[in-house]
Order: structure tokens, then C-alpha cells, then sequence
């Protein structure tokens, strides 16, 4: 896993970018996904991400076989498969196959499910938060001994694993790497236990809406620190992710960040559940908004990672374009 284990001058862990794709209408469909993931390439991003839904997207994992072929160097990621949707047994063969076709470049993103409607649409059992976290653990337990070519017997709650031999081998050893994402407590901890890349994500509602209090600095060092205490002496070897929401480019920071706060104030977005009044410094030094020129937001993804330790720098789909230019002012740190 040597994508993940290096170190600048500082001590903290170097740079790294990733970008996303869906596949969807917006973005071209499924016949531009391949030159979109061709275009992150070009443009530098270390990983292409894909996420996992039942809805307008590409389908995750044929997908990344397609850019085991199409690409050359940048690492293919899934952000993040929604646990449910596939048995371990299965998930770990169409892994380490993809792992083998890009030579080594996969990147194996699974979190616990959050779109309940999804799961009833599909007929596929949801569960309560409890379950989700358990079968998760469970998931996480299987694949590590499968990703590892590993002969596993499992005896758990929701999956019975007898004798079953992992296979192919993949071609990073001893496995390829496990991100999983998290917000809350319960999340972060089980990600702590198994993962060598957590991506440290905004909380949410019950109604699926994102907690406007969670992206400020203040909640995102308790969740760090929430990592840091459940890891114990692994916290050294785990990469921490985030993913910048919003990235607007422009000369006057403090002027978009009040007209952030007026948008709040008219409720847009619509998806952020506004829990607590935030002031023009609380915007501008959230770790998920990037608002300036290109150099600011490059000082200020330096300042996130000194104050946080987080390093892997992940953007949306639409935001891809507009950061491309700040990943050479940060490249090799």
C-alpha cells in the first residue's frame, strides 16, 4: 500500500487529490465517463473515485474495469460502496480482479448505506443504524482475509463464510487499501479498527440533510480526535480524507463567504440543515469550503493539514475543473 505511507520534511503525509466521476446525464453520460476519467489523469488527480448508487449513475465496479484499460496511472477508487448491496464473497473477487487489470491501482471504498430509499426500492433490507454498523464490521473482518488471497472461515450475524479461498491475488500486497467513511461516532470508530483510509465526512440528519455545524474546523478536529483515540497506535498509518463541497475562485474571499451566509440565511442549500449561526471566519476556515485564488485556497488546504493531519484532498464531480490549477502549487508537499 505505497500510495498511502509517504511523508514530506514536516512529518505530515503528502498531498494527495483525488476526483470523481458518476457517469451520469450532467456529466456526458456513460459514453464521457472514460474521457472524464482520462481528463482527472491529465489534470494530475492521484484517484478516481465512484460512487455507489441505485440511481443516475454508472454501475461502480464495471465501470473502474473499464478504466483499468482506459487510464494508466491514476488510482481507481469506489466512494464508497454502499454496504448491502453486495455480499463480501463476491465484492472481494470483483476487487482484486480490478486490482489485478490496472496493476495495482485500486482503491476499496465501503461505508455502512445511507439512502434508505434506495434500499426499498431495490427490495434490499436496510436495517437500523445498529445493524448497519455490525454488518459493516462484519464485511470489513471477510474482506481483509479475502483481499489478502487468505483461505476464511465466518461464523457472524449476517455472513457465513466456509473455507473460501480469495482469489486472484491482487496485485498490491498485502492487500489492496480500505477506505471507509464517517461522520458519526459509531462510524468513526469501526473505521478506525479496520480502514487504511478514512474519509472524515460531515454528519447528517435523520432526514439525510448535512449538518451545517459539522463543517466548521472546531467539529472537524473532534472528529480527528475522535480517530486519533479509537485508533490508538494505528492513527500513524491511517491517510485522512475530506472532500471539498463548494470551491468558488475568486479575488475578494471575505465578500463570498457573506454571500454564503445570505444564501444560508434564504435557505439554500437546501440539502444543509442549519443548526448554528456561523460567522465570515467560521466559513472561510472550514475545511470543506475553498473560497480565493488558487494560491489562497492552496494556503489553506496547507493550513487544514497542520491543524488537522488530513492530507487527501477529494473534490465532486462539477468541481473538478476548478481546483485542477491547485494541485501543481501543492504537488510533492
Amino acid at each position: 500500500m505505497t500510495a498511502t505511507a509517504t511523508h514530506n520534511d514536516a512529518g505530515l503525509r503528502k498531498f494527495r487529490f483525488g476526483a470523481a466521476g458518476e457517469g451520469n446525464k450532467d456529466e456526458g453520460g456513460a459514453r464521457k465517463f472514460v474521457q472524464l476519467a482520462q481528463t482527472a489523469e491529465e489534470y494530475g488527480y492521484d484517484t478516481f473515485a465512484v460512487p455507489d448508487h441505485l440511481g443516475n449513475q454508472v454501475g461502480p465496479l464495471a465501470a473502474l474495469g473499464a478504466l483499468s484499460q482506459a487510464t494508466s496511472s491514476i488510482r481507481l477508487a469506489t466512494s464508497v460502496l454502499a454496504n448491502g448491496f453486495r455480499h463480501p464473497a463476491i465484492l472481494a473477487k470483483e476487487a482484486t480482479t480490478i486490482d489485478v487489470l490496472s496493476k495495482g491501482r485500486l482503491e476499496l471504498g465501503i461505508g455502512a448505506g445511507w439512502m434508505k430509499d434506495e434500499f426499498d426500492k431495490a427490495g434490499l433490507e436496510f436495517g437500523t443504524p445498529g445493524e448497519r454498523i455490525r454488518r459493516l464490521d462484519e464485511m470489513l473482518t471477510i474482506l481483509d482475509g479475502l483481499l489478502r488471497g487468505e483461505t476464511v472461515d465466518f461464523d457472524g450475524e449476517f455472513y457465513r463464510i466456509r473455507g473460501l479461498e480469495g482469489s486472484p491475488r491482487p496485485r498490491q500486497g498485502p492487500r489492496p487499501p480500505i477506505a471507509v467513511g464517517g461522520g458519526g461516532p459509531r462510524m468513526l470508530a469501526l473505521a478506525a479498527k479496520h480502514a487504511d483510509i478514512i474519509s472524515v465526512a460531515t454528519g447528517s440528519t435523520p432526514d439525510g440533510k448535512l449538518r451545517l455545524s459539522d463543517m466548521t474546523m472546531t467539529k472537524t478536529l473532534e472528529r480527528v480526535d475522535r480517530i486519533r483515540q479509537a485508533a490508538g497506535d494505528r492513527f500513524d498509518e491511517i491517510e485522512l480524507n475530506w472532500t471539498i463541497a463548494t470551491i468558488v475562485i475568486t479575488d475578494d474571499r471575505e465578500a463570498t463567504a457573506e454571500m454564503a451566509l445570505k444564501a444560508l440565511d434564504s435557505g439554500y442549500p437546501p440539502n444543509i440543515a442549519r443548526d448554528v449561526d456561523l460567522t465570515v471566519d467560521d466559513i472561510l476556515s472550514s475545511p470543506y469550503l475553498a473560497f480565493g485564488t488558487f494560491e489562497e485556497i492552496a494556503d489553506q488546504i496547507r493550513h487544514v493539514r497542520r491543524q488537522t493531519t488530513m492530507s487527501y484532498v477529494g473534490v465532486f464531480p462539477t468541481q473538478m475543473d476548478a481546483f485542477a490549477p491547485v494541485i501543481p502549487l501543492l504537488r510533492g508537499e
